[in-house]
């Protein structure tokens, strides 16, 4: 396993299924992770705290990930340099747009990488975590690589077995 870790804040326990995918990838990839439950608005002393711990630990990518409007990712953003990766939860009245405008939403200079609303979502930060710790690290960059591959591969096959049935129809 990699040296270097990912570190996941929910703004719920709620939040929890969305991102066992999450943390699904990253094991898969041999990343290490975190997880805490912490919130921007009634929590923020503990986001502070825990984001300079996380980074004097090693930490190498920070994802947030919150609903509704919570900017929880941009309150992690704003208290590293490391790369923050938000994933807008779904749900709420507006299923997830007004966590995806506040999470996108960013002061230019405090930087989040936001990904898709929901399931998509929580599965692509895990990649793009991959692929940050992937500049430095060769191994988890083989695995990403073969992943890409691997995913390519299941494209061609499933390819390959329509053009089968198209010649028979």
């Amino acid at each position: 396993m990699s040296n270097a870790f990912v570190s996941i804040i929910m703004g719920s326990d709620s939040d929890l299924p969305l991102l066992e995918n999450t943390m699904a990838i990253l094991k898969g990839f041999g990343i290490r992770y975190e997880a805490r439950v912490a919130s921007a608005h009634r929590t923020p002393d503990v986001v502070s705290s825990y984001v300079a711990d996380a980074e004097k630990r090693g930490c190498a990518v920070f994802i947030g990930a919150a609903g509704l409007a919570a900017h929880l990712a941009g309150a992690i953003a704003a208290r590293t340099t490391r790369p923050v990766i938000g994933i807008p939860c779904d749900g709420g009245p507006l299923s997830g747009v007004d966590a995806l405008y506040s999470t996108v939403q960013m002061p230019g200079g405090i930087p989040v990488a936001t990904v898709a609303v929901g399931k998509a979502g929580a599965k692509n930060a895990a990649y793009l975590a991959a692929q940050i710790i992937a500049l430095t690290d060769p191994e988890i960059d083989a695995k990403v690589k073969a992943d890409r591959k691997a995913a390519s591969e299941e494209v061609m096959k499933k390819d390959q077995k329509l053009q089968e049935k198209l010649v028979n129809i």
